[in-house]
């Protein structure tokens, strides 16, 4: 299949430009990973979509340690269009998490889009999702692939009870936590640090820093991958429960971690010392021989675990301090760039 072949494929880029649109600047994100044959038709589709765009716009594109000649064909490809095509190589494959906060800090928009670089999602969504961003006085417009296009079995059912287990766990109630396709306020997501696979709970995340009232989600569209192979599958539930597990202790004690632990400490405590309590009672009331008992050395063990998850939320305290008041670090290292001014690479908006 040709490029324009592929491009032919998609529904015509006539994107839908609120007329109420207020000034601002436009960052797109996108992470790629082994795209080589997905460069030029996104970065087309990116322009059809964008070209008429009345305010200034940037694209960074995030190179994720690609193996094949993913970054060859974006230099091409940047040199064609014009600074305002920036592309961020990272030294090795971070993941897709760090590969996103890497465009989030390379970013100068006053809003920030992110976007899948697979061509499944479709930037002709993004002025309407900025438009209800701004208007609305939003923080996050998410969106939600209504009519998705992949498997039933390995990608559509597991996604459904993984979001269904997100929003019930985290609070944040949306339809589909996976798409990528997203627009925040950049004073918003910059107070959020992404780590590990996180990318996926950026919106339990941003509940974090802001309240859910500022988050909405917007039906987008959403087309089947044509070119190269997902980075996704079934294997990825099992990361996800693990992921909301740290969420969910994220969210609730981040702040107070000795809660956490020390809540399950006293508990694990309590419930040995009623177990050696009724033991020592009936030692010395019936004389019952009680130190070869199962039950003596559970709940001496429970006393000890007590003691000691007590001991990891004294340490996880210590710790707490020194995160929030040490500097900010980084989960990506990417080659140095030359720095631009804030008034260059930017595409002139306007159509131009």
């Amino acid at each position: 299949m040709t490029e324009s072949t592929q491009l032919s494929s998609l529904p015509p880029a006539t994107p839908d430009i609120p007329a109420d649109l207020p000034p601002h600047r436009l960052s797109l994100v996108v992470p790629l990973y082994n795209e080589e044959d997905n460069v030029d038709p996104l970065l087309e589709r990116v322009h059809l979509a964008l070209n008429p765009y009345p305010y200034p716009w940037e694209v960074v594109i995030v190179d994720d340690g690609s193996s094949d000649n993913t970054v060859p064909n974006l230099e091409k490809a940047a040199k064609r269009y014009g600074p305002h095509v920036r592309i961020v190589a990272l030294m090795r494959n971070f993941k897709q998490t760090a590969a996103m906060q890497a465009g989030l800090d390379a970013a100068r928009g006053d809003v920030i889009v992110t976007m899948d670089g697979d061509l499944q999602n479709d930037p002709i969504d993004i002025p309407r999702m900025v438009g209800r961003l701004l208007r609305e006085d939003l923080d996050l417009v998410a969106g939600w692939r209504k009519n998705r296009k992949d498997g039933m079995i390995l990608r559509k059912i597991p996604s459904k009870i993984a979001n269904r287990l997100i929003a019930r766990i985290t609070g944040v109630h949306l339809q589909d936590y996976g798409c990528s396709l997203k627009a925040f306020r950049a004073s918003a997501i910059k107070n959020v640090r992404l780590y590990g696979e996180m990318h996926r709970f950026i919106p339990a995340w941003l509940a974090t820093v802001t309240t859910p009232r500022k988050i909405a989600q917007e039906e987008v569209t959403h087309h089947a991958r044509m070119f190269g192979e997902s980075k996704y599958g079934i294997s990825r539930t099992f990361r996800v429960i693990l992921d909301l597990i740290f969420v969910y202790f994220f969210m609730r004690f981040r702040t107070r971690p000795g809660h956490f632990f020390g809540g399950i400490g006293l508990g694990l405590g309590a419930l040995g010392m009623l177990i050696l309590t009724y033991l020592t009672g009936l030692k010395i009331f019936t004389g019952a021989s009680i130190g070869t008992r199962p039950l003596f050395f559970g709940g001496f063990f429970l006393i000890i675990a007590g003691v000691q998850m007590v001991t990891s939320g004294v340490l996880a305290e210590l710790l707490t301090r020194v995160y929030f008041e040490s500097g900010n670090s980084q989960a990506y290292v990417a080659r140095e760039t030359a720095a631009l001014d804030d008034g260059q690479g930017w595409h002139a908006g306007d159509g131009k």
